[in-house]
C-alpha cells in the first residue's frame, strides 16, 4: 500500500469508474484516437463531454503501482483515448500487455478520484 504525502495537486475533480484494457490483438504499437502509441500505464480513454482530450489527470489511487519498467506509479495519466463504452463518468486504464493488467487490478476499479491538474500537446510522454 502507498501513501501520498504532501500537496495533492489541485483542479477539477472526477469521481470515477474504472475498467482496464490491454494491447491484445493489436499488439502493444496500437494508438490512440490522437493517432498517438498509446503508453502503459499512462494513457487513459475518456469521454471527451466530460474531460477534455489532452488533460493530465492524477488519479491518487494509482500512485506506487508498478510500472512495467519496475518504477512506481506517480499518479499522473494522459487522457489520449476514447472508447465506445466510455461515457458519463467512466475511464478506460490503459495497462500496456494482457499480464500487465494484474498489477492493477488490485485497484477498487468502481471508485476513483482524479484531478484534472493541466493539459498536455503533441503524445503522451512515453
Amino acid at each position: 500500500m502507498s501513501v501520498v504525502t504532501g500537496t495533492l495537486p489541485t483542479g477539477p475533480v472526477f469521481n470515477l469508474k474504472a475498467t482496464l484494457y490491454h494491447a491484445g490483438a493489436r499488439g502493444v504499437g496500437a494508438l490512440d484516437s490522437l493517432g498517438c502509441k498509446v503508453v502503459a500505464m499512462r494513457t487513459v480513454a475518456i469521454d471527451t463531454n466530460l474531460i477534455p482530450k489532452r488533460s493530465i489527470l492524477f488519479i491518487k489511487e494509482t500512485v506506487g503501482l508498478k510500472l512495467p519498467d519496475g518504477s512506481v506509479h506517480d499518479g499522473y495519466w494522459y487522457a489520449s483515448d476514447t472508447g465506445g463504452a466510455i461515457k458519463g463518468q467512466r475511464i478506460d486504464l490503459y495497462t500496456g500487455g494482457v499480464h500487465s493488467a494484474a498489477k492493477a487490478e488490485a485497484l477498487n476499479l468502481a471508485r476513483l478520484t482524479a484531478v484534472k491538474v493541466g493539459d498536455f500537446k503533441g503524445c503522451p510522454p512515453d
